[in-house]
């Protein structure tokens, strides 16, 4: 059986939907939080069943019978994560898993200046640990980030972030079946895998551009410091972690550790990849009209 984690998230709901154009339902169990939230996938045949990364116990029952188990990094900041996404391996090695897989990101490193590669690291050094066959998922920056990225440009003409680099935005869909794929279809992509990322990178300038491009009306990057950014979005409500942790992505990016693009995902989807410009100009087509 594959076991599916974050079954009703961004990520993992399009990877169940993936896996289902190619194995049956009944080969397919997810773990989710809230099984309430999938019962569309029961109506589909889907084995669902209750796992929390942080009541391990949970995760006993939801990981029963697999043979293969996808993890879904855990959607948590700080050194919860770590535990978290460890508690998930463990459980699937437990339940007797051949082979693990696990959602990591393009830049993870002990070293990044962005607290989530942490994470991502750590834990590809727990799945090597392991000694189980294990797929660690490089994927590129989840292109859905430019919407926050974005923020109220669209109203105010102005995109203003701190210094920033290229990153290689990629689309959830093209992961989603990329995990699926590599889930499905033995060796695949085995061990970590080279950086799943789009083609193209685009730093804030060229998102300025593209959003220029699409709304016929000139939309300037305005580039601040890192405190006043940090100070302005706490007054607007965000966390104090959430500013520190999102002020780390800038900081990354401007070391070049998103600056990367790699042919694999390409080659693996058979087509090219979603480019990030068709994201900005979904994201402009979706974006209430000024009046």
């Amino acid at each position: 059986m594959f076991v599916i984690t974050g079954a009703t998230g961004q990520l993992g709901s399009r990877i169940v939907d993936q896996v289902l154009t190619r194995v049956p339902a009944d080969a397919v169990g997810v773990s989710v939080r809230d099984v309430d939230r999938a019962a569309h996938l029961a109506a589909r045949g889907v084995r669902v069943r209750r796992g929390d990364f942080t009541d391990p116990a949970t995760l006993v029952h939801a990981f029963a019978d697999a043979d293969q188990v996808l993890i879904v990094s855990a959607a948590i900041r700080g050194g919860g994560a770590v535990v978290a996404n460890r508690a998930a391996a463990d459980a699937a090695h437990a339940a007797g898993a051949r082979r693990i897989l696990y959602t990591s990101h393009q830049a993870a490193a002990r070293d990044s200046l962005f607290p989530a590669q942490l994470t991502h690291a750590e834990t590809e050094e727990h799945l090597a640990g392991l000694g189980v066959a294990f797929t660690a998922l490089r994927n590129g920056f989840y292109a859905s980030a430019l919407q926050f990225v974005i923020g109220d440009a669209l109203e105010s003409g102005h995109l203003v972030a701190p210094a920033d680099g290229p990153v290689s935005w990629t689309a959830h869909d093209d992961l989603a079946e990329v995990a699926a794929i590599a889930l499905t279809e033995e060796g695949a992509l085995d061990g970590v895998t080279p950086p799943l990322t789009a083609p193209e990178m685009l730093d804030l300038d060229a998102v300025a551009g593209v959003l220029t491009d699409h709304t016929g009306r000139t939309i300037s990057r305005i580039v601040v410091g890192d405190d006043e950014w940090r100070s302005a979005a706490v007054r607007r409500g965000m966390p104090e972690a959430a500013a520190d942790f999102t002020l780390g992505m800038y900081r990354a990016a401007r070391r070049g550790e998103f600056a990367v693009t790699d042919p694999t995902l390409g080659a693996l989807l058979g087509r090219r990849p979603t480019p990030a410009r068709s994201v900005i100009a979904a994201i402009v087509a979706a974006a209430p009209t000024r009046t």
